[in-house]
């Protein structure tokens, strides 16, 4: 008999993704976002200690659009949103992909709070669309997606689960390896959590929270104990984020790591950047936890090794 690499299960969780995408596109259109398409190879990415970029002949592909968007924000477009594929280097797993699918959405003259209801709204539709509208199942129990979804700071966090308070953790550089290890598996188990107020040491693109410069405004999105998405109110001071920029890339040449060289034109095009929100979700992990699937390789067509 013909192998094929699309049993029944696989073949019906791919008509699955299909609808799910399908509500995620109409989810942005009712609310008056423009889809928008960008280069998926670029000249030089954001330098981020954590990602490793794919070479692309000189150039790279892309680990998220995120540069391309905000110059479109910068340009003018107020709302928009893009369905695409990213690429790191040396992720692999049951959650990651070294190519994925990326959904990331802008909202100009806002902040990341408005970003938060954009997400309830989204997975419900999305949950419809799956047939399981007002809750998941995940790991043998049932997670409710019904609003308002629980929101917890990073220093709540460790307190909580961490066994160290924040800033302890940042100053034995212990921060990464406690949130992935005892913080992030007990996550949304029950309902979704908004994950708020990271250190501004981990604030990346994010603006600093105002009246509180120790914290910057960022989220991360838990379902299932498992990140889903990444927000931010965007820094639009390009002298900060070029000094952010130069951090980050001198903490990958010190990890042995290229230095690559700084997003010039993106930096250049910030300062007409009006306050703006930003959000990047991935895209097979939300298929994932609608799905009741326990690998991201079963709701992709291919994964690598099978190409």
């Amino acid at each position: 008999m013909k192998h094929s690499p699309f049993p029944a299960a696989r073949q019906q969780r791919l008509r699955s993704r299909a609808l799910i995408l399908s509500a995620v596109r109409l989810f942005f259109s009712r609310q008056g976002f423009l889809e928008v398409d960008t280069p998926c190879r670029i000249p030089t990415p954001i330098p981020e200690c954590n990602i490793d970029v794919m070479p692309s002949g000189t150039w790279f592909l892309q680990p998220s659009p995120e540069i391309c968007m905000k110059r479109m924000l910068a340009a003018g477009f107020e709302q928009i949103y893009q369905i695409c594929h990213c690429w790191r280097d040396g992720e692999r797993g049951r959650l990651h992909l070294p190519e994925f699918a990326m959904l990331e959405w802008y909202r100009s003259h806002a902040d990341y709070t408005a970003l938060m209801h954009d997400c309830e709204g989204l997975v419900a539709a999305a949950a419809g669309a799956a047939g399981t509208p007002g809750r998941l199942l995940h790991a043998g129990g049932r997670i409710s997606l019904d609003s308002p979804w629980e929101t917890l700071t990073v220093r709540q966090a460790f307190e909580c689960y961490g066994g160290m308070v924040m800033e302890e953790a940042l100053d034995r550089d212990l921060f990464d390896e406690i949130m992935v290890r005892d913080i992030e598996p007990r996550l949304g188990l029950d309902k979704p959590v908004f994950l708020v107020e990271y250190p501004a040491q981990r604030g990346s693109l994010a603006r600093l929270k105002p009246g509180d410069p120790s914290v910057a405004e960022r989220f991360e999105l838990y379902i299932g104990g498992i990140e889903l998405a990444n927000a931010y109110s965007e820094l639009s001071d390009p002298e900060e984020q070029r000094e952010r920029f130069a951090k980050e890339r001198n903490l990958r040449i010190d990890r042995g790591k290229h230095g690559h060289p700084l997003p010039e034109k993106f930096l250049r095009d910030l300062a007409d950047m009006p306050p703006s929100a930003g959000i990047a979700l991935g895209l097979d992990r939300l298929v994932m936890l609608l799905l009741g699937a326990t690998s991201i390789d079963e709701v992709v067509a291919f994964t690598p090794e099978e190409l």
